[in-house]
């Protein structure tokens, strides 16, 4: 048989079997002209099929062979690295970080102010904390510990996407590579330490026991109070060793584990609620995996910790200001709990020191060398702090007597009403929203409202059930809110609340710089006017320093610098923003001048500064915290005199503090504000005030009030104790006249309101009650004496005066006095 191909019939080049492809298909491109490929032709064809070659975008998409090549090259490096790493991450000793260093924290001029970081650890084996307690940790960390590995890939890609989502910063960490961080590396934030924890937490998994690894991270981890480690935990919080710890102990322990700073009842009462909330998950958890059952844990009690003892070298002022600044670093997830407790930080703070002192003087000259030694004395607490405007730099705070004495710091807890120091969020959200009265007349400190005692606020011809009283028991009739302001009369705020609408109010404030979950802020609904909120000092001197900014606001700062290890921790942008319009701001600066000058102004005693000063009086419900705040054009500070009782912790009237009958606003906090005003401004060339007034604020009303306006309720006019009405403010009293016409005011409601009605406060009557009144009244100076047979809450009547009664006719809805 013939090797020649076959050729069908025709004649053509012989070509050898054996010859290469390529000369195949040029053998047969030789064929006659119009002949198409050949069989063999082109190339990579499957079995000499012939494929055109890719065009346009088809070049750009990978072929399946392409994607399969690639994703197996992907897995192939990734668990080579995976048995590179296991390989070459050893289990490292223990490191520096478990024995913790030392804090060291310094004034803005570099000084120290205290060094922290002496460790508190007593390691303990797991047969010495009780099995619920272990349990209860579990609940809170890890609850399939002992039946899941050692590293939970899933867990950690979903923390990784909710930190970068901005859902929070998450872990996503088993309590083995916790225990990993604490002992073997560090608490640094980076990817470096984040793989070899990966690694270890593998390999310590295979060569130590799951009761090794738990009794380890219960030994190693932070529980606050300077407390390394369970028995520490249990020694701080309890005072007793950790194999005596109940159940709800142990869970209340197991909670801190979150939020060490966070849940600490006894340092921040205000998040209590959060705390037990914590408490009732890690519970509620225990139940879920069949440790305990559902009548135990019914009867089961939050477990309230002792005080805390902190260091003697934290003692006087010191420890209120590391705690403060921690809390700003913590909160504003600069540094987190662990990684502070670990230590070595150097931070400089923006304390002035200067300042500081003139702070502690102040407090310790106008009020505590005032005291004795009644039971009302004992319970007399005191908070401030000072804030530069235009930086928005924390210069002085003021946390208590002794930090060794009294460990909540009155500067920063959130959990005392702030009574009438609120009431200027209210009138500058007022000018903010362009907001106009029921019949429709814009806002300004020229509106002329009703100041009748007990007056229910109306909205859009209905009541709402919203009668606060006037302190004392007042009724003012006509007045404009500029004097309102002067004599912090609820009626007149309460309506405008109304009118301005509570969740505008709410949005003011948080806007100003009240935290959004500030305890009551939410919940006051139509009373938010009258300051039944619990923002702290601190919270609201930040307030007051956006109102001497002109409207705009720089987040205050606690911290200027922090290093470690020569490395430089990047600090949040606090750049600046608008928080209302500059003439909401200035026209409310304005009415607090006035408060200040005016011959009736209840914080008259600030004018010891020496200085053009704005400001407000507040006292919260049944005096237990009396208030002033005020500002110069660059320093604004805020100070709170308080009630505790010092061994129950419980919040007490202050009646009979000081040998007086009461303490407002007007009284020791004003007198502290000034003096600490004059001392930290001296040297410092006087500023005055430059302010742009919303339209129509520095007009001077024209009309005498109408004889239907005087009172439409029927209740007495202005009383004759009080200074008549004062004409617009930001002008010092000696440009004013001494009695100012307004306009004529109209019965509630004459016509349809310009905004719709809001429907968040109160429909129904407050119930009233009270403390019965005394039966002396005292002598008052410019502002009147109060008291008498039923009379209403005794104190200052104005400047100087101060009367008798220790609180009668003092009922209503959550009566706040108005200074």
């Amino acid at each position: 048989m013939s090797d020649d191909p076959q050729q069908d019939g025709k004649a053509g080049p012989r070509v050898p079997r054996w010859a290469a492809r390529s000369k195949v298909a040029s053998a047969g491109g030789d064929g006659p002209a119009g002949a198409g490929p050949g069989p063999g032709s082109g190339s990579g064809g499957k079995g000499g099929k012939f494929r055109p070659k890719r065009t346009g975008w088809r070049r750009v998409i990978p072929t399946w062979r392409m994607v399969l090549g690639g994703f197996l090259l992907i897995l192939l490096l990734i668990a080579g690295g995976l048995v590179a790493g296991y390989v070459l991450v050893p289990i490292p000793a223990a490191n520096q970080a478990a024995q913790a260093q030392s804090n060291v924290y310094l004034y803005a001029d570099g000084s120290q102010i205290a060094r922290d970081g002496k460790v508190n650890r007593e390691n303990v084996p797991l047969s010495q904390v009780p099995k619920a307690t272990q349990e209860a940790v579990l609940a809170a960390e890890d609850r399939d510990f002992y039946s899941e590995s050692a590293v939970d890939p899933v867990a950690m890609l979903r923390a990784a996407w909710n930190t970068v989502t901005g859902k929070g910063k998450q872990s996503g960490s088993t309590i083995t590579q916790q225990y990993v961080k604490n002992y073997y590396l560090g608490q640094e934030q980076t990817l470096t330490r984040k793989a070899k924890e990966f690694f270890i937490a593998i390999k310590l998994d295979r060569e130590r026991s799951k009761s090794e690894i738990l009794e380890g991270y219960l030994n190693t981890s932070y529980y606050g109070r300077n407390a390394y480690g369970i028995q520490a935990a249990a020694q701080a919080y309890y005072s007793k060793n950790s194999d005596r710890l109940t159940t709800a102990e142990g869970a209340y322990l197991a909670t801190l584990l979150n939020a060490p700073s966070a849940y600490d009842v006894a340092a921040h009462p205000e998040n209590r609620q959060r705390a037990v909330d914590r408490w009732n998950y890690v519970l509620d958890g225990m139940v879920k995996k069949k440790w305990i059952s559902e009548s135990e844990r019914a009867t089961l009690k939050f477990p309230t910790p002792g005080k805390a003892k902190p260091p003697t070298g934290l003692s006087g002022q010191r420890g209120y200001l590391v705690e403060a600044v921690r809390d700003y670093l913590t909160k504003n997830d600069i540094i987190d709990d662990q990684t502070l407790a670990a230590g070595g930080y150097r931070i400089t703070t923006t304390i002035d020191k200067k300042r500081q002192d003139a702070l502690v003087k102040a407090v310790d000259e106008k009020l505590m060398d005032e005291l004795g030694t009644s039971k009302a004395d004992r319970y007399v607490r005191a908070g401030g702090t000072s804030i530069d405007p235009a930086t928005g730099n924390v210069v002085a705070m003021y946390g208590g007597i002794d930090y060794a004495r009294q460990y909540v710091n009155s500067a920063t807890r959130r959990d005392y009403q702030v009574g009438s120091i609120f009431k200027p969020i209210v009138f500058s959200s007022a000018v903010a929203n362009n907001s106009v009265t029921q019949d429709g007349r814009r806002i300004t400190p020229n509106t002329v409202y009703d100041g009748t005692n007990k007056r229910e606020a109306v909205n859009n011809g209905r009541g709402t059930g919203f009668s606060p009283e006037n302190e004392d028991g007042r009724s003012y009739g006509p007045i404009t809110v500029s004097t309102a302001t002067d004599k912090s009369v609820n009626a007149v705020y309460a309506q405008m609340g109304v009118d301005v609408g509570p969740q505008k109010v709410k949005e003011t404030a948080i806007d100003l710089g009240v935290p959004k979950d500030t305890p009551s802020l939410g919940s006051s609904q139509g009373a938010i006017s009258l300051g039944t909120a619990t923002p702290s000092v601190l919270d609201m001197t930040q307030v007051y320093a956006t109102l001497a900014n002109h409207g705009k606001q720089r987040a205050y700062s606690l911290v200027g610098k922090a290093t470690k290890g020569g490395e430089t921790v990047e600090l949040p942008d606090r750049g600046e923003k608008t928080a209302v319009p500059r003439n909401a701001a200035d026209t409310t600066t304005s009415i607090l001048r006035s408060v200040i000058e005016s011959p009736g102004g209840t914080g008259a005693e600030a004018r010891a500064a020496g200085r053009p000063a704005a400001g407000k009086t507040g006292t919260a419900e049944e005096d237990r915290a009396a208030w002033f705040a005020g500002y110069t054009p660059e320093l604004a500070t805020v100070v709170a005199v308080l009630g505790q009782d010092p061994d129950s912790g419980a919040q007490k009237p202050l009646y009979g503090a000081a040998g007086l009958p009461r303490i407002n606003g007007g009284g020791f906090p004003a007198r502290i504000w000034a003096q600490y005003t004059a001392d930290a401004l001296k040297g410092k060339p006087e500023k005055d005030f430059d302010l742009e007034l919303e339209e129509g604020a520095d007009q001077q009303p024209s009309q005498e009030p109408s004889a239907s306006g005087a009172s439409p309720s029927g209740s007495a006019a202005s009383p004759t104790d009080s200074a008549p009405p004062t004409g617009p403010t930001g002008e010092p009293p000696s440009g004013r006249p001494t009695t100012a016409p307004g306009p004529s005011f109209p019965t509630y409601p004459t016509q349809e309101p310009t905004t719709g009605p809001t429907q968040d406060w109160p429909t129904v009557e407050p119930p009233t009650g009270g403390i019965d009144g005394g039966t002396v009244g005292g002598p008052g100076g410019v502002g009147g004496g109060r008291g008498g047979i039923g009379g209403g809450v005794g104190g200052d009547g104005g400047m100087n005066g101060y009367g008798g009664g220790y609180g009668g006719g003092y009922g209503g809805w959550e009566n706040l006095p108005g200074m």
